[in-house]
């Protein structure tokens, strides 16, 4: 099952890319011809605060389903972070999703970071810094990241077939769309635990040799949940005042007990309705009359962006001395073509209800628009996987026209993490590892399995779990 759009793998030219651009009616600027090293944009250094960060590229946070049971990392979880420091990219924003605490992980082999996995996690990081300074023969110009969050809605901390929601406020679609009811909702005395073990996380990345924490406000996770709270009573709920006190109130924990540790915030800069299956598999938004208030940065229709909250966050999160923003929107889980532009469909998704490019196109402009407004941030893009072959020029164009400040990749890191060191030292691009945007890396842990790219990792097309995938793709193919 396919969108039926042009596949980005059959633009071979330049002149061909710009008539595609041309015919969606898009704004998406690129560069014919990428450069090298320090005369590519995505090659200069950044000075950042009290250090300099060796280039332009970033490797996105992940959730690889590969952790064990109590939320250490696996041999799994090592090799992808190992591939994470050998990518050339000198900014590891993140490097996992972990948990700050049990009712907050998303499956049960998700990472968390608590007492008993601080140190085998710091370890982990340790490897993959020296793997980084045997391949590029420096990691002084290294920054790395701990992404903490908590699942919130999303939660599966005991069965990953069982969703265990904690919901920041009744929500009239999305309790719908997961089957959550008022039960779900925690309460401030929860709330105020939840931000302890936030604390408490950020201080044990520092122990852990981690550089920054993101506090992740995205994707319909309970930090992001939290800031469309407008139906939500009391001190965490109602007004932008209110309904930013979580992210304030850990923010200010985590100065208090760890000063010298820097935060950064992964942001969805917007949000639409969530979507659903329609006709022929195409995604339609749920079904609602009237304006539509819950979509944070949204304008109201449910359908388009108002960014002046955004901004208003930013702006905010500025003044509590936060100088990096990892932008992204919407979520994973309700709207993944405005989040992460596909080709295909993840087994439980929708087939995109408009050319991917323009979702691609969609984010990049909307970074741009609060990077101008907010001059004083360093912003990190997300959402350039599907460029494929044609991500390093957009990515130069991007960053030299002052449009974002880092080039941040997920999915395509997984198939191929060399495409940063290849880029810069001039190589041709593999076509071989390019993601594709098969969405494997989704399907396989919404069904069960592990986190990985099936179709092009040699090393998981030997798996046991490639052949369940490919049974599952098999069903996926039977229902159309």
């Amino acid at each position: 099952m396919n969108s039926g759009y042009r596949k980005m793998s059959a633009i071979k030219t330049a002149a061909e890319f710009r008539e595609h651009i041309s015919n969606l009616n898009i704004n998406l600027g690129f560069v014919e011809k990428t450069r090298s090293g320090e005369t590519s944009p995505l090659g200069r250094p950044l000075e950042y605060k009290d250090r300099i960060i060796g280039n332009r590229w970033c490797i996105l946070p992940m959730e690889g389903w590969d952790c064990l049971s109590n939320g250490a990392p696996s041999e799994l979880t090592e090799r992808r972070w190992l591939r994470f420091g050998q990518s050339g990219a000198k900014l590891l924003y993140g490097c996992e999703a972990a948990a700050v605490m049990p009712s907050g992980r998303s499956n049960t082999r998700q990472m968390m970071i608590n007492d008993d996995t601080v140190d085998s996690i710091g370890a982990l990081r340790s490897k993959m810094v020296d793997a980084h300074k045997v391949k590029f023969g420096t990691a002084d110009d290294l920054y790395t990241g701990l992404q903490i969050t908590h699942s919130g809605r999303f939660a599966h901390p005991t069965d990953d077939k069982k969703l265990e929601s904690r919901t920041a406020y009744s929500h009239p679609l999305l309790d719908k769309k997961f089957h959550n009811d008022a039960s779900c909702v925690v309460s401030d005395t929860d709330v105020e635990d939840i931000i302890a073990h936030f604390i408490k996380a950020a201080k044990l990345a520092h122990h852990a040799g981690f550089n920054f924490v993101d506090v992740k406000h995205a994707h319909g996770y309970l930090g992001h949940e939290f800031l469309s709270a407008f139906d939500r009573p009391g001190r965490y709920g109602g007004s932008f005042e209110n309904r930013t006190r979580f992210f304030r109130e850990i923010v200010e924990g985590i100065r208090n007990e760890v000063p010298e540790l820097d935060i950064s915030v992964r942001l969805s800069l917007f949000d639409w309705f969530p979507f659903e299956k329609g006709e022929g598999n195409a995604g339609r938004p749920m079904q609602w009359n009237g304006p539509y208030k819950y979509a944070f940065g949204g304008d109201g229709t449910g359908l388009g962006c108002d960014l002046t909250e955004t901004v208003a966050f930013i702006k905010l999160a500025e003044s509590l001395g936060i100088k990096m923003i990892c932008t992204t929107v919407g979520s994973p889980y309700y709207n993944p073509h405005i989040q992460r532009p596909a080709y295909y469909p993840v087994s439980d998704g929708y087939l995109p209800p408009e050319d991917p490019l323009t979702g691609v196109a969609r984010q990049i402009n909307c970074v741009a628009e609060v990077k101008q407004q907010c001059p004083g941030i360093v912003f990190i893009g997300s959402g350039y996987t599907y460029l494929q072959e044609w991500l390093p020029n957009a990515g130069e164009y991007v960053v030299e026209n002052g449009m974002a400040d880092f080039i941040g990749i997920g999915r395509m890191v997984l198939s191929y993490p060399e495409i940063c060191a290849d880029s810069l030292a001039g190589k041709e691009l593999d076509r071989r590892h390019i993601c594709r945007t098969f969405g494997d890396c989704t399907t396989a842990p919404r069904s069960g399995l592990i986190s990985g790219c099936y179709p092009l990792d040699e090393f998981y097309k030997k798996m046991t779990e490639a052949l369940k995938m490919q049974e599952i793709k098999q069903a996926m193919k039977k229902q159309v």
